[in-house]
């Protein structure tokens, strides 16, 4: 399994024992029924992709491929939510998958991230 990302350790550092209980509830949703681990994981990506959660799309991807899926089927995942999400979240979803197949998306999750500000939305003032 690979490192988590450098956030993930910073929390799990800071909250290790919130972070333990998490990671004991996870394993308790996974073996609580009939799916087997490697469809577990392409099911895991679907809803971080349908949640629109970048990090844990990033995440998901990875480790559906180390599940042993292979790539075109990450990318038949994200094609499917264009029926149920719409076109525009379907490429948003199929981006999310690049990122990682593309090399970008684990690349940055082995770099330490700066926090990042979030932007202000710039507001037109009078006429």
């Amino acid at each position: 399994m690979p490192m988590p990302p450098t956030p993930y350790q910073a929390i799990r550092k800071r909250y290790r024992a919130v972070v333990e209980a998490y990671e004991r509830l996870s394993a308790v949703c996974h073996e609580s029924g009939p799916l087997p681990p490697k469809v577990r994981a392409l099911v895991k990506l679907a809803l971080a992709l349908g949640a629109r959660m970048e990090g844990a799309a990033h995440a998901h991807t990875r480790l559906a491929l180390d599940a042993g899926w292979p790539p075109s089927a990450l990318r038949h995942v994200a094609l499917l939510a264009t029926t149920t999400l719409g076109f525009p979240s379907m490429m948003t979803c199929h981006s999310l998958v690049e990122d990682v197949l593309s090399g970008e998306g684990r690349a940055a999750q082995l770099r330490p991230q700066p926090m990042r500000r979030p932007r202000r939305s710039r507001r037109r003032r009078g006429p």
